[in-house]
């Protein structure tokens, strides 16, 4: 067991002069667009017909559940990413606060959740493309429109937009979050317009009753199958929409005055999505009874057709289209800055901790981030890879908010230029609600999570804990 809990020195962590580091390129408006570009996309696209379906009209309370829980977590992550302005995320503060063994198994489940969120935004993302181009009378075949569980074949528009997203991560950081800044404004837009043409559609009435399967996480016979439903059940899968402020942590070790440009763009892009998804729940459930767009694919966009503005339904189609890339760009960003920090500690093979010396960016982990991504996304239903994400980020979000409580034990002189206010409630409110998610998953979900790290533990032991750099000082 020796060496299983040895903990990397937090100096060593934000060593900047040291070999294989990433440019420091990006500015507090890079990170809040990162980290808005993150969280506004299938989330509240597309997973508010998911949540529909499980809550009714109090789909609303479910957003809210889980934006708490996510509110509690990115206090913690705000405190940590300004105190170890490096790469690596929950990762990295694991690796500083519990030891190696620990952060592998973090670093495992981070795997876990930034591929399949890439992967289940890009089958998010195909569902308004195929809407949209059927729309213009551009008929994509269903072979090629959805996997295999649907149907089809493959879900050829996700595969494609993630390669498209994997050309640009390469080209370089700062021009990626450019073209994330513009698509972002894009985005916004087409919600804006939603919101303000569904609030004149507005119908009290739609909101009874409130709660038809009430608030715990239960299921349901529906055409003789097993469905879940209840607020929490809703909240465990539209937690999805909230997270990615934590891939605003993962450019730590690229932005440029970490200590002061890290807190305002986790915890600014947190504020601004979560009146954003407000907003939008209470337009759609008003505008239109919730069984009519309950699971649907596009639900928005149904919405707009159903209130009488098919020209704008297409438009948002086309909105869609045009920014929900940067939702996959900032989580395969993410993803690509794990697996290289974890390659450049040598608990995956060193060869992918090069960077590229023209882009700064580790081109060979996006690349493989990229293949990943794109098999998941090409075959497996946008629900279930979801659910799945879910799963990694609750694990990594308990993790931070342990972390917060542990250095301020083991290092409590270090310099915090952002401080959780109230740590010693919020991060166990942060701890505790994301174990109450977690119960609310299916049960599929939740083995196939244990069974992934169990998998990762046989890898630790069988390569990363003989080949960790740290392990041979």
């Amino acid at each position: 067991m020796s060496g299983l809990f040895r903990r990397k020195p937090i100096d060593v962590l934000i060593d900047h002069t040291a070999p294989d580091r990433l440019r420091p390129s990006l500015s507090a408006w890079h990170l809040v667009l990162l980290g808005v570009g993150a969280i506004v996309g299938t989330g509240i696209y597309t997973l508010i017909g998911v949540g529909a379906e499980r809550a009714g009209p109090a789909v609303m309370v479910s957003f809210v559940v889980a934006g708490l829980v996510c509110a509690f977590a990115a206090l913690a992550y705000a405190e940590l990413a300004t105190m170890m302005p490096a790469s690596g995320s929950a990762y990295t503060y694991a690796y500083a606060s519990m030891g190696e063994f620990p952060a592998w198994i973090i670093g495992w489940a981070l795997i876990l959740e930034y591929t399949v969120v890439g992967s289940a935004v890009a089958v998010g993302w195909s569902g308004y493309a195929v809407g949209f181009l059927d729309s213009v009378g551009l008929d994509l075949p269903t072979a090629l429109s959805v996997g295999p569980q649907q149907g089809g074949l493959v879900n050829l528009p996700a595969i494609a937009i993630v390669g498209v997203v994997a050309g640009l991560l390469i080209v370089g950081t700062r021009e990626s979050a450019n073209v994330n800044a513009l698509l972002v404004i894009v985005k916004l837009a087409a919600l804006a317009a939603f919101i303000v043409l569904a609030f004149l559609h507005f119908n009290a009435a739609n909101f009874e009753p409130f709660m038809p399967y009430g608030f715990p996480a239960t299921t349901a016979i529906v055409d003789g199958e097993a469905v879940p439903r209840g607020v929490m059940s809703a909240a465990a899968i539209t937690f999805f929409a909230f997270y990615g402020f934590d891939a605003v942590s993962t450019a730590a070790e690229e932005t440029k005055n970490p200590g002061k440009n890290l807190s305002i763009g986790i915890i600014g892009s947190m504020a601004i999505c979560t009146l954003i998804y407000m907003a939008v729940c209470a337009a759609a459930v008003g505008a239109v009874p919730f069984a009519d767009f309950a699971g649907s694919g596009e639900p928005l966009a149904l919405i707009l057709r159903e209130i009488g503005y098919p020209q704008v339904a297409s438009i948002l189609g086309l909105a869609v289209v045009i920014g929900i890339p940067t939702v996959i760009l900032a989580f395969m960003f993410g993803q690509s800055r794990i697996f290289f920090v974890m390659a450049r500690d040598g608990l995956l093979p060193r060869q992918l901790a090069a960077v590229d010396k023209k882009s700064g960016a580790p081109v060979a982990m996006t690349v493989v981030t990229a293949v990943v991504c794109a098999i998941i996304a090409g075959l497996v239903p946008l629900e279930d890879i979801a659910a799945l994400a879910n799963a990694g980020t609750l694990a990594a979000f308990i993790a931070t908010a342990a972390a917060v409580l542990i250095l301020r034990r083991t290092e409590p002189k270090r310099d915090r230029p952002f401080r959780t206010p109230f740590a010693v409630i919020v991060c166990p409110l942060a701890i505790l609600g994301c174990l109450y998610l977690f119960t609310s998953l299916e049960a599929i979900t939740k083995q196939f999570f244990f069974i992934w790290m169990a998998a990762g533990v046989i890898v630790y032991f069988v390569f990363s804990r003989g080949s960790s750099l740290l392990g041979k000082k």
